[in-house]
């Protein structure tokens, strides 16, 4: 009954608090404590920081035409947001389709134009099929087939390395080099599981279990130099140079020429230098009882035979690189391409070789074929939007004049001696992208002013460019430099001290092969005048 209830405290209001004052107090009090860490937080002092130095620029730094002072503006926004990740990379990628239109460097339609070209859609068409091939295994069935070549009866730890080496390497020249990664560690994991558990295993066991890990840490970015495809950096390089004046696009063929040559002498140097490291007398003899031929068939035959989705795949990525070789053969070599009057590129290409995974049926289910597009969801579309940002902000700074201001800027460097530039470029493109957590967002910073600094010294720009923007590629001190060094570390094999005994040793290759070949082979695959080579070598 309502007479019978325990009556309510009195209160001043029009009832009783639901909660005690005091708790009330200690909860505002908590939840503005919460609130000011959140704001204080230094993440938050990053996001602040891009539109402040736009802020600083436009009052302080006078450059003419205005423009140029504009677009400084928006790059310094840009740029600091991508070196502190204030905000995710993919959402910094977008700020150029607002940016240029409010500062009025170019109107929405030119900007939004960068996101999506020839080589957005080649990227796009490639990762379709390197998808495929993850779905249906073939990845890990030529990893086999490849190692199982190199695996000698006694075991050759040297030569079972060399194997891992060819297979990584071969992998990443058509994939990216996160999911080769991913991948080919796997692999990896799946060959060291036949050893002992790591606190059993004798030192020579540790030391063999960490070249492994090393190998497909540093073999996967090595494969992707190789071809246009194979990494974001080489699509950025190609596509940059496009918007240049004395751009000419670098074609799929053009860019192999030159980067397999440079990979494959990298990839050497890094089999002997793990060797030498990492191989002791006597690894041979600790390996023979867990590791050989019959172990690596006995994988081989739990596949199972190959079916008809694993062989449509190879067949139609062997189409994919035949058509890609035989597009555009030499300047003096017309290829296919020729017969549509050069209105078709790799990107087409590439995205017309992707659509037929589409239609040919994968002979598992009734009506089901090789992909559909849910198997699409994994699409790199942040790369896309880094590619679209690094278009757009090359284009603007050639559009808004600061090309030219940087270009009197950059006077001072006439007088250093040009045979210096390639390998000093070299060593700062490779340190910068230590610290810089995504390689493809370096060579974007970078490219643009490799640009003029050729222009001030007189020197082809694809002297600079193509060493300087490969360069940003050798990340391999830290972990926290690319994905396949997470990874590695991630796997419990390798520490960082790992990583700097190997790393130090392939960067200074990996330099020395760039300083050597980009004025002599490279001179001939990217067309430079022989006044250039001259001015490089003398």
């Amino acid at each position: 009954m309502i007479g019978e209830q325990t009556p309510l405290p009195a209160s001043d209001g029009h009832g009783a608090p639901l909660l005690p004052v005091q708790e009330a107090t200690e909860g505002t009090q908590s939840t503005v404590s919460i609130t000011m860490k959140s704001i204080l937080k230094l993440q938050n002092f990053y996001v602040l920081l891009g539109p402040f130095f736009t802020l600083v620029i436009c009052l302080f730094v006078k450059l003419e035409p205005p423009n140029s002072q504009k677009m400084l503006g928006v790059a310094a926004w840009v740029f600091t947001w991508w070196i502190t990740q204030a905000v995710p990379l993919p959402v910094t990628s977008l700020c150029p389709l607002f940016l240029f239109p409010i500062f009025g460097i170019a109107s929405a339609d030119s900007v939004a134009h960068s996101y999506m070209n020839d080589l957005v859609t080649l990227i796009l068409g490639s990762f379709i099929l390197a998808l495929a091939v993850e779905r249906y295994n073939v990845h890990r069935r030529l990893a086999l087939n490849v190692t199982l070549l190199f695996c000698t009866d006694p075991l050759n730890p040297a030569l079972l390395l060399l194997g891992l080496c060819a297979t990584i390497f071969l992998v990443s020249m058509w994939m990216l080099n996160v999911p080769t990664a991913v991948m080919m560690m796997s692999v990896a994991m799946g060959m060291l599981q036949r050893l002992p558990p790591m606190e059993e295993q004798s030192e020579e066991m540790r030391k063999f279990c960490k070249a492994v890990v090393l190998t497909v840490v540093y073999a996967t970015p090595i494969g992707g130099m190789s071809t246009l495809t194979g990494t974001g950096v080489n699509l950025i390089i190609s596509g940059m140079w496009n918007l240049f004046p004395e751009g000419k696009a670098i074609s799929f063929n053009t860019w192999f020429f030159f980067g397999f040559p440079a990979a494959l002498l990298i990839l050497i140097c890094f089999w002997c230098i793990i060797c030498l490291l990492y191989l002791p007398k006597g690894t041979s003899r600790a390996l023979s009882s867990y590791l050989g031929k019959v172990h690596l068939r006995r994988d081989l035959q739990d596949l199972g035979p190959t079916t008809f989705a694993e062989k449509m795949v190879m067949s139609i990525s062997g189409l994919l690189i035949i058509l890609w070789m035989t597009r555009r053969i030499t300047d003096d070599i017309p290829g296919w391409g020729v017969l549509f009057h050069g209105l078709v590129g790799d990107g087409c290409v590439s995205v017309m070789v992707a659509v037929l995974l589409f239609i040919i049926p994968n002979m598992k289910r009734e009506g089901e074929k090789l992909m559909t597009w849910n198997d699409c969801k994994k699409l790199p579309w942040n790369l896309v939007l880094l590619l679209g940002a690094g278009f757009a902000i090359a284009d603007g700074v050639q559009s808004s004049g600061l090309a030219d201001v940087l270009s009197g800027i950059l006077n001072c460097l006439q007088d250093i001696p040009h045979m210096v530039i390639v390998p000093a470029v070299c060593v700062i493109c490779s340190i910068i992208t230590e610290f810089i957590t995504s390689n493809a967002a370096t060579v974007t910073l970078l490219v643009p002013l490799l640009y003029q600094i050729a222009i001030t010294m007189h020197v082809h720009p694809l002297m600079l460019i193509i060493p300087g923007g490969i360069a940003t590629e050798f990340a391999f001190w830290l972990p926290t430099s690319t994905p396949s060094n997470a990874l590695g570390i991630a796997s419990g094999h390798i520490e960082i001290k790992d990583m700097l005994k190997v790393g130090v040793p392939l960067k200074v290759a990996g330099i020395v092969v760039l300083s050597l070949l980009m004025p002599s082979l490279g001179t001939i695959v990217f067309g430079i005048n022989n006044d250039t080579q001259q001015l490089i070598f003398f």
